[in-house]
Formats: C-alpha cells, structure tokens, sequence
C-alpha cells in the first residue's frame, strides 16, 4: 500500500507513515512551478549568430582599398543592423503571442531585418564580384532571412470590431501594467539580489493571471484597474527604491520590508483574481439558467444527446 513520505527537510515536515488514502488522493493539488504556463524563448543563439556572421566583412573591409572598403563597412553596417532589428522583432512577437488580446508591433522589425540583410549581403555582391552577384545576393538574404525567422504579426489578435472600444483599452491597461513589471525587473537587476529577483517573478506570474482573465472578458476592467495601474506604479516606485538603498547600504530591514509589500499585493492581486474567476462563473450560471428556461418554455424536458 502506498504511503505518505515525509522527513525534516520534506515540504509537508515530518509527516507520520500513514496510508495515503482516497481522500488525499482526491484533494492533494500539483504543486506551482517556477516554468508553469512559459515557453522556451526563441530569442537566443541564431538571433545573435547574425551578429557574429558580418564580423568577417570588417577583416575584409580594411584589407581593401578605399572605396571597396567603405563599401564592405556599409555591409557590415546593414548585417549589424539586421541583428539587432531580428531580436528586437522575435522579442515583440514572443510578446505578442503570450498575449491573448495584443496589438500587431508597430514597426515590422523582422521585415526590416530582411531587407537590411539583403541590401548588406547585395552591397557585399556589388564591391567584391558584379551586379549579377549582386542581384543573387540581395534575394537570397532576403528569403533565406524570412524563412529562417519569419514575418512579424501583421494583424491584430483578438480584437472583435463589434466590442473593439473596450478590448483597445484592455489592451492599453495591459500595456502599462506590463511596462510597470518590465520597470521592476529592471530595477531589481541592479542589486544581484537572485533571491529578491525570483521572489518577484513569481509575483509576476501571478499579475499576470489576473491579466488573462482581464483580456478574456474585457468588462472586468473596471473592477481591476486599480491593481493594473495604481498598485502596479506603487509597487515599481518601491522597488526603485528598494534597489537603490539595498545597492549603497545592503540595508536588510528594507529588504525584509519590500518582501512584506511584495507577499501582501501578491495576496491581494492573487484575491481578485479569483473574484474574478468566480463573477465569470456567476455569469455562466445565470446563461445556462436562461437557456434551461427557454428550453422549458419549449416543451423541451429531457437532455439531448448527440
């Protein structure tokens, strides 16, 4: 019979060696995990392989002569430029594709980067072969770049016209609450603080749910746009904060602080979340009555199989 294991240093403590029954089985829940709901990140090594890739042409450029140098240097120019652009755009539709309600990027930095890596590889074509070269060149970067890593998002998801007004200030809501996340993270950096750094991941992770449910019924805006904009900008003003008096002074008494606010907005964020979930299932009850209702109006008395 399976049994329940437990020791000093077990998450539970030392638990007695009772059977595991029915009813632990039944309520006992996974537990959360630092990776849960993430995917691996596409911006990694051939995004920065690309910059390493136009190194060979500044070798070359200053083994030419003048003007075929400054040629080659334009090359170099336009490959370094394509890097940057190419994991700039895989960032932005990462983004975009965590999101369930997500404007297109504006600036298309994935089609630039095609073009900056054709017009670099073509310039390469034209000071060191012919304009045949040339011509091949430019086309292959090109569509060997867009094969490789794609086109941007050109539409926007999950925008429906008829409500479009409420999911644009969902949209912009989520927006600012995410650049408030993005400005802690950032500020938290500065200290080295690993243990303070993961403690507000998670945090993070659990803003975000309420983000989710936020988008997926645009009407619970109202109820959360406190905690996406005000608490939100008071808790990056205090991690800026925290951060720079914890960088001069290792001061543990704010740190220990800064804990406490972080444990008592996740609390609070974790709290709403679920009022929202349950004023969706409050919404879903009252459909099904509506449609239990008609049927019965109709005659319709017993269920429908298919």
């Amino acid at each position: 019979m399976a049994k329940r294991y437990g020791s000093t240093h077990s998450p539970k403590g030392n638990l007695s060696d009772r059977p595991l029954t029915d009813g632990d089985r039944e309520t006992a829940a996974p537990a959360a995990r630092p990776f849960d709901g993430k995917k691996p990140t596409r911006v990694g090594a051939r995004s920065n392989l690309l910059f390493f890739a136009a190194i060979p042409l500044a070798w070359k450029a200053f083994t030419a002569e003048p003007v075929t140098m400054a040629g080659y240097l334009a090359a170099l120019g336009c490959l370094v430029g394509a890097a940057f652009l190419t994991r700039e755009g895989l960032k932005a539709e990462e983004a975009y594709e965590a999101r369930k309600v997500s404007r297109r990027p504006a600036i298309p930095r994935k089609i630039f980067g095609s073009v900056l890596t054709g017009l670099g590889l073509g310039l390469v074509g034209w000071f060191g072969w012919g304009p045949l070269e040339t011509v091949i060149f430019a086309v292959l970067g090109v569509i060997l770049h867009s094969l490789a890593f794609g086109l941007d998002p050109l539409k926007n998801k999950g925008f429906d016209e008829i409500d479009l007004f409420q999911q644009d200030r969902v949209a912009k809501a989520v927006d600012e609450a995410e650049a408030h996340l993005t400005a802690m993270r950032t500020a938290l950096e500065r200290t080295g603080d690993r243990q303070a750094q993961d403690r507000l991941e998670k945090f993070i992770a659990t803003a975000r749910a309420m983000f989710r449910t936020v988008e997926d019924d645009p009407r619970d805006l109202t109820a959360a746009r406190k905690y996406l904009g005000v608490y939100l900008l008071g808790a990056r003003d205090a991690t800026a904060k925290f951060a720079d008096l914890w960088s001069k002074s290792r001061n543990v008494e704010a740190r220990d602080d800064w804990f406490a606010l972080l444990d008592d907005l996740e609390a609070n964020f974790d709290a709403r979340h679920k009022k929202l979930l349950l004023d969706d299932k409050t919404d879903l009850d009252i459909e099904i009555e509506v449609l239990r209702d008609r049927l019965a109006r109709e005659g319709v008395t017993q269920n429908i199989t298919s």
